[in-house]
C-alpha cells in the first residue's frame, strides 16, 4: 500500500516494503518520484530523508523533462531508426514471405507481407530488437560474472516503461529494457553491470556506488550519455 507526501510542490509515492534501506527513484518522462522504505520506518523519518534529497530530486526531474523524445514511428520508407546508437533509414519491402528485419549498410530493411498494418510492422521490429539483445547479453554476463564473483540465474528482455533494467537479488535474475538495443553498446554493458552489482548490494547507497566505481570507473559518464539520448515516444503510465 502506498502513501503520498507533498514536499514543496513535489509529490512522492511512498511504498513500505520488507527492505533494510530507503530507495529513492525519479522516473521518466515527467519525473514521478517514488520512495521505498522499510515497513517499520516512521513517516516523519521518511519525510526528513526526502527533504534532504530535494535538491537531487529537482535536478533529476529537470534532466528528464528536458530529454529529447523519439518521433512516433509509422514504419514507412526513409523513417529514421537506431540500432546500437547508429541511425538507419528504414526500407519497407512487401513480399509474400515471413516477416524479417535486416541491416544493409545504412539501411534497415523491414520485410512484411503485402497489406500488413502498422501494428504488424511494429511487432516485427520489436521482436527483432528483442532478439538482438538476447544475443548480446549472455557474453556480457559471462565476462562480468567472474569479475564481480556473482552468478546470474537468468535474464529477461522486455519492454519497460520506466526503467532501463531491474534486478531480483533473491532469485538472482535481471531484466533489461528492449530499448537498449537502440543505444550504444556501452550503455547496454553499463546497465548489465549495474543490475549485476545489485546482486551484491540491492540499494543505491555508498557501497553500491563504491562497487560501480571499482569495477566500471566510467559508469557515471555512460549513465549521463544514456540519459541524454532520445527516449521512446509513448504515453507513459504509472
Amino acid at each position: 500500500m502506498s502513501t503520498q507526501l507533498d514536499l514543496g510542490g513535489i509529490t512522492l509515492d511512498v511504498v513500505r516494503k520488507d527492505i533494510k534501506n530507503v530507495h529513492l527513484s525519479v522516473h521518466p518522462p515527467v519525473g514521478k518520484v517514488r520512495l521505498s522504505a522499510p515497513r517499520r520506518m516512521s513517516l516523519d523519518t521518511i519525510r526528513l530523508f526526502a527533504i534532504s534529497k530535494l535538491g537531487w530530486i529537482r535536478q533529476q526531474q529537470k534532466t528528464l523533462r528536458a530529454q529529447e523524445r523519439d518521433s512516433p514511428h509509422e514504419y514507412l520508407d526513409r523513417e529514421s531508426h537506431h540500432v546500437w546508437g547508429r541511425r538507419y533509414l528504414l526500407q519497407l519491402v512487401e513480399e509474400d514471405a515471413a516477416p524479417s528485419v535486416q541491416l544493409h549498410h545504412a539501411k534497415l530493411v523491414l520485410r512484411v507481407r503485402p497489406g500488413s498494418d502498422e501494428a504488424t510492422r511494429a511487432a516485427t521490429m520489436a521482436n527483432w530488437y528483442r532478439q538482438l539483445l538476447k544475443a548480446a547479453i549472455p557474453p556480457l554476463i559471462a565476462a562480468w560474472s567472474p569479475r564481480l564473483n556473482v552468478t546470474v540465474q537468468g535474464f529477461y528482455v522486455q519492454q519497460m516503461k520506466t526503467r532501463w533494467g531491474s534486478c531480483n537479488p533473491a532469485a538472482g535474475t535481471i531484466r533489461l529494457n528492449t530499448e537498449l538495443a537502440k543505444k550504444p553498446r556501452e550503455c547496454l554493458e553499463y546497465i548489465v553491470v549495474h543490475e549485476m552489482v545489485h546482486l551484491l548490494d540491492p540499494t543505491h547507497g555508498p557501497r553500491f556506488v563504491a562497487l560501480m566505481d571499482r569495477f566500471l570507473s566510467a559508469w557515471q559518464d555512460t549513465r549521463n550519455l544514456l540519459n541524454r539520448l532520445p527516449a521512446r515516444h509513448e504515453k507513459w503510465r504509472y
